[in-house]
């Protein structure tokens, strides 16, 4: 990999985007990333996934520089088309994917956070998408996940005017967890990892599934989901295990 580095430690992969000086998106990046998930879907070693940015940023954007080499209207469709496939991909990846963001999440830096499930912040961090300052647009689905999580009218104000709010706002808009001092981020990002580690996979991998459904509004097919993996769970190696640990008052140990 040229622009990722990729290492796993305690059940957790670290995806760590290393293309200084700010972590732009280019083509290739977003390349390695697909092939990344690829390789982790399937990896026992690998039960939840951190990313975040080396240097001074997470990513403050895609690669303005590349755009100036793509020729006409077809290719630049593609390139977003290509980028909302992976943003899908990791939206419903069947681990749990946080990002630690510090420095900035800009442009398609937000657009690759927003597709993460969690996104812990510095309290200074800058987030946004201001694509409409250079008489452009997000590409990667920025205009409809982020008014998910802030709501029509503070996303419109967040695209017209182009400018970001920190770290701190946006726990307070709902586009972050938690934001903590940029010293004790990646701590906290482990942290709340490690929690999730701990857990069964199968019952990881269908809460995903399930939170899908609530933010799609398909309540009452989520609902129905819901009870039929609710029986798998249980009768699953896991589940009888958590079961009895309860019983016995001692921490489980899991399987998967």
């Amino acid at each position: 990999m040229e622009f990722l580095q990729v290492y796993k430690e305690n059940r957790i992969a670290t995806i760590q985007l290393n293309r200084p000086p700010a972590n732009a998106l280019s083509t290739q990046l977003i390349r390695e990333l697909s092939k990344v998930f690829d390789d982790l879907e399937h990896d026992g070693e690998a039960k939840v996934i951190v990313l975040k940015g080396e240097g001074r940023f997470f990513s403050a954007g895609a690669d303005i520089k590349e755009f100036t080499t793509i020729q006409n209207e077809a290719d630049f469709a593609e390139l977003g088309a290509f980028g909302q496939q992976l943003f899908d991909r990791m939206e419903n990846y069947p681990k749990l994917i946080i990002a630690a963001i510090h420095g900035a999440a800009l442009g398609g830096g937000l657009e690759l956070a927003m597709a993460c499930h969690i996104r812990l912040v510095s309290k200074e961090a800058k987030l946004g998408l201001p694509e409409l300052q250079l008489g452009l647009i997000p590409g990667f689905a920025g205009t409809q996940r982020l008014p998910k999580y802030v709501g029509a009218a503070k996303a419109a104000e967040m695209l017209v005017t182009s400018e970001p709010i920190t770290g701190e706002e946006a726990v307070s808009w709902g586009l972050a967890t938690a934001a903590y001092p940029d010293e004790d981020l990646f701590e906290k990002a482990y942290s709340l990892a490690g929690k999730a580690a701990a857990k069964s996979s199968l019952s990881i991998r269908y809460t995903l599934e399930l939170l899908q459904y609530a933010a799609k509004g398909q309540y009452g097919e989520g609902a129905k989901k819901e009870s039929q993996y609710f029986g798998k769970v249980f009768v699953s190696e896991d589940g009888q295990e958590g079961i009895q640990a309860f019983i016995e008052k001692r921490k489980p140990n899991f399987k998967n």
